[in-house]
């Protein structure tokens, strides 16, 4: 009996955990100029919605990433956290997807910081040309 409690209140709080869980989401890439030429534009974020984000978080810090280039330096911004968990278009500049030839995987990565504190991190990818 106490070993299916026990099991009850581990799934009860993994389930709470889970739940908790900071996402990161983004509908396109917003308007921004067709580029395949390896030399990005200097462009306003898409916009963002965040849930989950952990009480106590002052920012938010958001970086692009070429999957397919990880060392290519994109940019983004850290916000700070006004709680509504929308970020609106155009609120900072950053370097946008434009891939030399083909299609990349992008990837917007958030992390939520109390002071230099990282509480969560949260990721959402999508190919850019689509």
């Amino acid at each position: 009996m106490h070993k299916s409690l026990l099991a009850a209140a581990l799934l009860a709080l993994s389930a709470g955990a889970a739940s908790a869980e900071m996402k990161l989401s983004f509908s396109g890439w917003g308007n921004i100029p067709s580029c395949t030429s390896g030399r990005p534009n200097t462009v306003g974020n898409p916009q963002f919605t965040l849930s989950g984000v952990p009480a106590g978080t002052e920012t938010i810090e958001f970086k692009l990433v070429d999957l397919d280039v990880p060392s290519y330096d994109h940019g983004g911004a850290r916000l700070k956290m006004t709680g509504s968990g929308k970020v609106p278009a155009g609120l900072f500049k950053y370097k946008s997807p434009c891939p030399p030839s083909g299609v990349h995987t992008y990837e917007w990565r958030a992390t939520a910081k109390a002071g230099n504190k990282v509480l969560a991190k949260a990721a959402a990818k999508r190919r850019y040309p689509e």
